[in-house]
């Protein structure tokens, strides 16, 4: 099973790429949680503090994502099942003015 991740902005700096694809066992349950650990192992320290709440460990509020274009319900956020040939991307805020 096959998802596609997308980075923008300090995400893409940190991990040097714009897209990645990761592999996972075709039995495996992924989910937008399971997906950030992986990234987290590959990529480290400095992607582990953009992403996670350092005294807690949970995700950051203000990141958002998108499965092939539509956001993750608010309510399974991190629990969002992903799918083989899915597309993950990981938003920054946004602001406006």
């Amino acid at each position: 099973m096959k998802v596609s991740v997308r980075f923008f902005t300090s995400l893409r700096e940190i991990t040097g790429k714009r897209e990645q694809t990761l592999q996972f066992s075709a039995d495996d349950r992924v989910t937008i949680e399971r997906v950030l650990k992986a990234l987290s192992q590959e990529h480290g320290e400095r992607f582990i503090g953009y992403v996670y709440v350092k005294e807690t460990g949970e995700v950051k509020g203000f990141l958002q994502f998108l499965v092939n274009g539509k956001s993750a319900s608010p309510q399974k956020r991190l629990q969002a099942e992903l799918r083989d040939g899915d597309v993950l991307a990981i938003l920054p805020p946004v602001g406006g003015g």
